[in-house]
């Protein structure tokens, strides 16, 4: 469940970073790409200071590991209740068992495209689509490496696979450098419609789906929703400690670097070969691949793959092949891991009286993880995708992120949280994402209904055709009452400050293992503000303030360029001058050193782990369940405050804190 706890910060970092080079949000973003250019990067350019205080402070991260918990919704059990728990667990795990429903077809249609592949296979008379066969190879390829180790292996074998690419990401880059000149790049980004620009972010007043609304609630969403996505969920908790899970986080921001280029770099040179006049005759053989698909939406996704493999040398082609099926085991490994696990632990275990053994316990999470495979083929093999991947992602996703983001914010920093605020914020925010969902697949239906009630209303009236109110504005709304009620009903309800000491096992509950001594003088400082403390060696206090400082660079010639082209816009060649440098130059010579630095971190962490392997010892009753240990001391209140709880209940209520330990 957790690799027993061992992951150093360059393994976790490499593995977890491998893990999000998925196929499917690689086609997802050529997606974006192909509609939006760089556009929306400088919008997003604006969540700098939030994704740096993330970061740098460990904000969520940092306090859930120390939490212990395996799972999000065992932390909800200690924090709030044993049927939040249960309702909380189910709901994430429906929400990422339907996103997930799409991975495998999405994946395996790539390899099919890039590959130039048949797009069936002719097997006694019967005609089998090849994205089918390709989905049941690497599905059984994934649950091998899940089931034979858990996330140990998962966290082993995607370390290595993104050591060994983060060497081929800067190979790809050079040899696209050679074979596309910028000039061409900039020539073909710039032809696009007025308002719908590809370079320069004040030109997008037309954009429909990727447009200044989607940044801006995505921005909220990026602090509502830190660590409510569960995918891959095993990766928080199985760092040595809390700092080493901060540290993970901090670099990778430079771990990073190379893999932007490179997936940025395929995008646009994708895009130059299908426009610009230099590549008319690769564009035509595009094109005729593409008019073999009878799915619209499946030519938008495999149009800029098909670009790609036609596009490369074959020496650079088998390398990015490589890569992107590094990339889909990673992938694809933890999220059946996660789904999978989630599924016995939050919905399965809670509802058992008597504990399994350990051997019925992994057997269990075993077959739930192949039910998440099974799962995962039979609906890429039934569904028909109609939209963009990232709208798909929204929609499914916010089942459970309506209401996730302030039930964990609330839970692990403020004492006055309460069970009854937790119902309130999930029940309306997932209410609420979940009807917007539904008003946007049946308006059609209702429209009609509620046009003979509220036939003045111009809301209605004007719109007919479809539901006025995208998905992404929904979920803000979603967001906003969720905290709301949140809060209102906390304060209404508290009427016990929650033990917090205890669930973060600070002070008296500290865990010999998870604490790292260095001395520290406690007082208001610069570093206090970025998130150093009194774990910081000075190698470590260097790279929090190399991040801070590169990061706020750039988010000051964010303000500086945005302010300059309010009074003076920019011309388009400024812009891909800018972009030129900002997105390709300066990130590769990043890569280049911060590849040597990995590939040194990921392999001493990669050793230093096996020899842990030696001297580990496992511990049985830490399962993921909760219940109250005999031998813990209680608080000083507990007496009392049970009793004062207990006065209006039918049934006795845990105290609070109670630790995440069999009895």
């Amino acid at each position: 469940m957790a690799g027993g706890r061992l992951g150093g910060r360059y393994l976790v970092c490499n593995a977890r970073g491998e893990m999000g080079m998925a196929v499917i949000s690689m086609v997802a973003m050529y997606e974006l790409f192909y509609e939006a250019g760089f556009t929306i990067n400088w919008w997003q350019m604006m969540t700098i200071p939030l994704g740096l205080f993330i970061a740098l402070t460990g904000y969520v991260y940092y306090r859930y590991r120390e939490t212990r918990a395996m799972t999000l919704a065992q932390f909800f059990e200690i924090r709030y209740s044993k049927s939040f728990r249960l309702f909380a667990g189910f709901l994430g795990f429906l929400s990422g068992l339907i996103n997930y429903g799409i991975f495998p077809a999405v994946s395996a249609r790539f390899f099919v495209y890039f590959c130039g592949l048949p797009q069936d296979v002719l097997f006694l008379s019967y005609k089998i689509p090849t994205f089918a066969i390709i989905m049941a190879i690497y599905l059984t390829l994934a649950l091998i490496m899940t089931l034979t180790g858990g996330q140990l292996t998962v966290m082993i074998t995607d370390c290595v696979e993104g050591l060994l690419a983060l060497v081929m990401f800067i190979v790809i880059i050079v040899a696209l450098l050679v074979i596309f000149d910028w000039s061409q790049i900039q020539e073909a980004m710039s032809h696009a419609p007025a308002g719908k620009s590809m370079l320069d972010p004040f030109d997008i007043k037309n954009a429909k789906d990727f447009n200044m609304w989607y940044v801006l609630i995505g921005v909220l969403g990026s602090i509502y929703g830190v660590m409510a996505w569960q995918g891959g969920h095993a990766f928080n908790s199985c760092a040595k400690n809390a700092h080493e899970a901060k540290m993970g986080a901090i670099l990778g921001t430079w771990r990073n670097a190379s893999k932007g280029v490179m997936v940025t770099l395929l995008a646009v040179c994708a895009i130059t070969f299908l426009k610009h006049p230099d590549f008319a005759a690769g564009a035509a053989q595009v094109q005729e691949v593409l008019n073999k698909i009878a799915d619209p939406q499946v030519q938008n996704q495999m149009r800029m793959p098909i670009a790609i493999n036609l596009m490369l040398p074959i020496a650079i082609k088998g390398m990015l092949c490589s890569i992107m099926l590094f990339g889909l085991l990673a992938c694809d490994s933890s999220y059946l891991h996660s789904w999978g696990s989630i599924f016995i632990q939050d919905v399965v275990l809670p509802l058992r009286k008597k504990p399994l053994t350990p051997k019925q316990h992994i057997n269990l999470l075993r077959w739930a993880i192949i039910g998440v495979a099974l799962f995962g083929f039979f609906f890429s093999l039934l569904f028909r995708q109609t939209e963009y991947i990232l709208m798909f992602f929204a929609l499914t996703g916010a089942i459970f992120l309506g209401g996730a983001g302030s039930v964990i914010a609330g839970g692990l920093y403020w004492k006055k949280g309460t069970t009854a605020g937790a119902w309130a914020a999930m029940i309306s925010g997932s209410g609420l994402a979940v009807g917007g969902i539904i008003l946007q697949q049946c308006w059609k239906t209702i429209h009609p209904w509620l046009l003979q009630l509220f036939p003045n209303i111009p809301f209605i009236v004007d719109n007919a055709a479809k539901f006025p109110v995208n998905g992404q504005i929904m979920f803000f709304w979603a967001m906003v009452t969720a905290i709301t009620l949140y809060f209102i009903v906390s304060l209404l309800t508290c009427k016990q400050d929650f033990n917090m000491e205890r669930m973060l096992h600070r002070g008296k509950y500290a865990v010999a293992d998870d604490k790292v001594k260095i001395e520290f003088e406690k007082r208001w400082s610069w570093s206090s503000i970025i998130g150093i403390d009194e774990h910081f060696t000075k190698g470590d206090k260097m790279i929090s303030a190399s991040v801070f400082t590169w990061t706020m660079f750039w988010w000051i010639v964010f303000i500086v360029v945005t302010l300059w082209n309010v009074f003076s816009r920019w011309p388009l060649s400024w812009w891909a001058t800018y972009w030129h440098y900002y997105a390709i130059i300066i990130p590769l010579v990043i890569g280049i050193v911060t590849t040597v630095w990995f590939l040194w971190g990921g392999i001493r962490d990669l050793h230093e782990l096996y020899i842990d392997l030696k001297t580990y010892k496992s511990d049985a009753s830490d399962d993921g369940t909760v219940t109250l240990a005999e031998e813990q001391v209680l608080p000083d209140n507990y007496v009392d405050f049970v009793e004062s709880e207990n006065e209006n209940m039918d049934e006795p209520k845990p105290y609070p804190g109670k630790p995440s330990k069999m009895d």
